[in-house]
């Protein structure tokens, strides 16, 4: 792999692997953050964590910011390759397509103990358009696809590479079709999704690698603005305010009868 660029598995160009020696999720594992342009952390809550099979799965809220840019940020903490299928809003963030989080899906390519940032959605082999936060109606999902499935959804999966290569028919890569979900103004404003921005140089090659049929690690981050999670009880969002300032002009209280009780007024 070439340093310096980020390397695209196409799932047509499965021919040959390596053989890791010890199973990777016996490693100190994958870690994945969302990032600000300054490289700032957007806020998570944990929500749960389990394992269904052989997957551990993760599941975490996140904070969005109207209008800002964001960066998916992993780093392989295993001394093996490992393939990563990337969704945002439910789209394969390099195919576009529809993403169930398969193994047979176009993923991105990390080297033992690398660390990687995806910024946008892959326009070509040299292009990618940013993810920012938005409302739903201008979510890169609904705008070209019309798919509300997942809307508000950062999910990565995981995949080993197999010990022992076999050969991919070619799969034809052409257009999603559009979900017939709900409609994008069902979901309102209060709701968040995934807009396509501004393009930006990005590199990439194709490499060989050829994924397990099931991932050792899900990771699903939902994303809200903060109004949402301070409804949903997910953050402390009252303010604490002044207690000299905020208080309201009254006259002072007389004292507690002989029994302690407080006069109903001045409860």
């Amino acid at each position: 792999m070439l340093k310096g660029t980020i390397a695209v598995l196409i799932a047509c160009l499965l021919l040959g692997a390596t053989t890791p020696s010890t199973s990777a999720r016996e490693e100190m594992g994958v870690d994945i953050e969302i990032l600000s342009d300054r490289g700032n952390q957007f806020y998570t809550i944990p929500y749960k964590q389990y394992v269904a099979g052989k997957t551990e799965v993760i599941k975490r809220y996140l904070e969005a910011r109207r209008g800002k840019n964001y960066r998916v940020a992993i780093t392989n903490n295993t001394p093996h390759r490992i393939g990563v299928v990337i969704a945002v809003d439910g789209r394969n963030i390099i195919s576009g397509k529809r993403s169930d989080l398969r193994h047979h899906e176009s993923m991105y390519i990390l080297s033992p103990h690398e660390r990687a940032t995806y910024g946008g959605w892959r326009t070509d082999k040299n292009t990618v358009h940013r993810f920012y936060f938005t409302n739903p109606a201008d979510a890169y999902a609904v705008r070209t696809f019309g798919d509300t499935s997942a809307m508000g959804v950062i999910a990565v999966t995981v995949f080993e590479e197999k010990p022992k290569p076999r050969r991919w028919r070619k799969q034809e890569r052409g257009p999603g079709k559009p979900s017939a979900e709900a409609a994008p103004e069902a979901l309102g404003e209060d709701r968040a999704g995934t807009g396509f921005g501004e393009g930006e140089h990005s590199p990439s090659v194709a490499v060989s690698f050829r994924p397990k049929r099931t991932p050792f690690k899900k990771i699903l981050l939902k994303y809200e603005w903060r109004n949402r999670l301070c409804e949903m009880g997910l953050m402390r969002c009252k303010e604490d305010g002044n207690r000299l300032w905020d208080e309201e002009d009254r006259f002072a209280p007389p004292p507690p009868d002989q029994h302690g009780r407080v006069y109903p007024e001045y409860d």
